[in-house]
């Protein structure tokens, strides 16, 4: 791929796929040639071929990826999962910055900072399934949207239900739930940054807080730029599209710091 700009390349949080960036796909294209990829054993990735699967057959396959469209190296953006493998695969070399949404993987050995996220993300994927012959029809209530998404984000009542209904069938057709959800895999510290990384936290976060997980990645990642994303929970695509874009084109060079980009979200 030769357009004469760089590529950017979005990686989904865990039972998501590429659909969870498609509004922030627009702010980033004036800017960058923008790829948004669905993980491996996530509804329209790639197949899964052995079990269980750890986090790094998913970066594995990420790589693949990069390798298939002759990325060698790009501007990589990912939330919760996502993020964690943004990080990793700029730890193989592959990035030329990173911006980490709330990025999954800082926790300790004894699950600090984990078995609270996994909890709540297991309650929300058994509503889902003990849900799922009535959502097409009880997603169409803006008010069933926002607490059936209540612990992702703080507005999910601004999806469409179109949106909201994608988002339950990717949950469902995530293969690998099980298998990121009770890994003992971790982002380890590192001494020096390969490149430019962006931590950005959710100010919201119910899943991964700042507090917790946000305060374990800036141990392990203390020359990492550190920045609080206002009034947005652990997805903060779905609350913020536009704020979102603007942390990652700050983080690529592409525009100022967030603070001058204007903000998508009316209650800010």
């Amino acid at each position: 791929m030769d357009t004469g700009r760089s590529s950017i390349v979005l990686f989904h949080g865990v039972t998501m796929s590429a659909s969870a960036w498609d509004d922030v796909v627009p702010y980033l294209t004036d800017h960058h040639d923008v790829i948004a990829l669905t993980a491996l054993g996530h509804r329209g990735g790639p197949t899964v071929r052995q079990r269980p699967t750890a986090v790094r057959d998913i970066v594995d396959a990420a790589e693949r990826m990069l390798d298939d469209r002759g990325i060698s190296k790009a501007h990589l953006a990912g939330n919760s999962l996502g993020g964690w493998m943004a990080i990793e695969l700029a730890l193989r070399g592959r990035a030329l910055s990173v911006c980490a949404l709330s990025p999954a993987g800082f926790w300790d050995g004894g699950g600090h900072g984990q078995t609270d996220a996994v909890r709540k993300l297991r309650r929300m994927g058994a509503l889902v399934a003990l849900t799922r012959r009535v959502q097409p029809l009880a997603l169409r209530s803006a008010t069933v949207r926002r607490l059936s998404m209540r612990d992702i984000a703080c507005h999910a009542d601004r999806s469409t239900p179109a949106q909201a209904l994608a988002a339950a069938t990717d949950l469902l057709g995530c293969t690998v739930t099980d298998d990121v959800l009770g890994t003992v895999e971790q982002i380890a510290a590192v001494s020096e940054l390969p490149c430019p990384i962006t931590l950005a936290w959710s100010e919201k976060d119910a899943i991964l807080p700042a507090a917790i997980n946000g305060r374990i990645a800036q141990q392990r990642f203390p020359q990492a730029r550190f920045e609080i994303l206002p009034s947005v929970g652990h997805v903060p695509m779905i609350d913020d599209p536009k704020l979102v874009a603007a942390a990652i084109l700050a983080t690529t060079g592409a525009v100022p710091a967030t603070a001058d980009m204007p903000s998508s979200n009316p209650d800010r």
